[in-house]
């Protein structure tokens, strides 16, 4: 290590001591959670702070429009009632006229489900897919993506495979996609949009790609939507007027939305997310899934068999926030994406920080256009591994993860913006150039 005769932020004997202590010889291996008691211990044996850019968590005050809902729900008593399976009225209503207005799609209120975050989401609907048809055993995730959604098919015992986009982009994506689905055991396909942990966006052009191969094959598409809205690039903010946020849905009957409460709405902790089901899928009969569970239709499995197992429903005060959220998007009086213009202003600052010091962007364009300034950008350093750089970046109180854990076929890191506010972009400069400093 190029840290071993100088002077780091973090004392090298504790941030040597703890590394020791996990027994990771590799970071490129360590998973985000490790990542975080790793920087946990070192700053407790320090005392010093980490410029902490590894976990995707929100960095603003939850939106008071769904706190208040949920404060008035809770003092109605809903604490003490069951929720049903499938949610809320008011909340299915108000998230098919959301669909609607943010989207432009048209989805059944019946097809809008609460779930206990995106996560489960996810979970639920993989374990639906890997049941449809007993030819198609394997999900394929356009990555990078979310490293946890292959932990969760590990759990599930399913088979997966992936291909890293940044070689695929436009009309590649056609091609490459159709040599896995043509073999026909593809059951669904996943990807994010915005991307984590890249920030790339899919364009019309390769969401269209995707709808026609998953209508053609009879695949699945799991459009992740973890964060709404956020490509500020363009206005997405007004209600019922274009330009709206890119979908598949445009394209394709076979889709599923997961829409997330936690980084548009910053309301992370109560664990509510929306899965949003074409009514086409919805009520698709699957004679498999009659077989395995008694009843065929996927939304019926969906809620009676799959999330009645794993939590009986969705927090039910959560619920009335999310609806009140949603409804007062839709009707003008909650500009959700105003607070969030904070990601955007970090994000080029900080960019701006790393390759003042010598560090390189990865994924750094849509095709030809720039991407945007946002909650994620990916980084690397000349002559470094992910690993690496992450083992090094350490020593200077700088955490973030390797692209390695995301199905990325570059060497570099994930870097978050949202717990670093701008009164310690001062202090972040000064450990990279020390950095550059000790690396040049």
């Amino acid at each position: 290590m190029k840290t071993t005769n100088v002077t780091t932020p973090m004392p090298a004997s504790i941030v040597e001591g703890v590394l020791k202590k996990f027994q990771i010889s590799d970071l490129n291996e360590a998973t985000i959670r490790e990542i975080v008691s790793i920087v946990n211990d070192i700053e407790e044996e320090s005392g010093e702070k980490f410029i902490r850019m590894e976990m995707g968590v929100p960095g603003l005050k939850p939106s008071q429009v769904g706190t208040d809902a949920e404060i008035e729900a809770l003092k109605k008593g809903v604490a003490s009632d069951y929720p049903m399976l499938e949610g809320i009225k008011p909340l299915k209503k108000e998230t098919s006229r959301f669909v609607k207005a943010f989207i432009d799609l048209d989805v059944s209120p019946e097809g809008c489900i609460p779930t206990v975050g995106s996560m489960q989401g996810s979970y639920a609907n993989f374990l639906v897919a890997g049941q449809l048809d007993e030819k198609k055993d394997t999900i394929l995730f356009i990555d990078p993506g979310f490293p946890v959604q292959k932990q969760q098919l590990a759990v599930l015992g399913y088979k997966y495979e992936s291909f890293d986009v940044y070689d695929y982009r436009g009309k590649a994506l056609r091609a490459k996609l159709e040599s896995y689905f043509s073999q026909g055991h593809i059951s669904s396909v996943i990807y994010s949009n915005p991307n984590n942990p890249t920030w790339v966006c899919f364009n019309e052009e390769e969401l269209q790609i995707i709808g026609e191969l998953a209508t053609k094959y009879d695949v699945v598409v799991f459009e992740d939507l973890a964060y709404f809205a956020m490509d500020f690039r363009k206005d997405l903010s007004q209600p019922f007027e274009v330009p709206y946020q890119a979908s598949v849905g445009k394209y394709t009957d076979n889709y599923v939305l997961m829409i997330s409460s936690s980084k548009a709405f910053s309301y992370a902790g109560q664990r509510t997310g929306m899965v949003c089901i074409s009514d086409k899928l919805y009520h698709r009969f699957y004679p498999n899934l009659e077989k395995r569970f008694g009843v065929g239709k996927y939304g019926q499995v969906l809620v009676t068999r799959i999330l009645y197992a794993l939590s009986s429903g969705t927090c039910h005060s959560a619920q009335y926030a999310l609806a009140a959220i949603f409804k007062a998007a839709c009707d003008g009086d909650y500009n959700f994406l105003a607070d969030l213009e904070e990601y955007k202003e970090r994000g080029h600052l900080m960019k701006g920080l790393f390759l003042k010091y010598g560090f390189e962007l990865i994924y750094d364009k849509d095709m030809d256009e720039p991407l945007a300034d946002g909650f994620y950008f990916t980084i690397r350093y000349p002559g470094m591994t992910g690993g690496q750089l992450l083992g090094e970046l350490m020593y200077y109180g700088i955490s973030a993860i390797t692209l390695g854990k995301t199905g990325s076929h570059q060497e570099g890191l994930r870097a978050c913006v949202s717990q670093t506010s701008k009164e310690r972009f001062a202090e972040l400069e000064t450990r990279l150039k020390a950095f550059q400093e000790h690396h040049s």
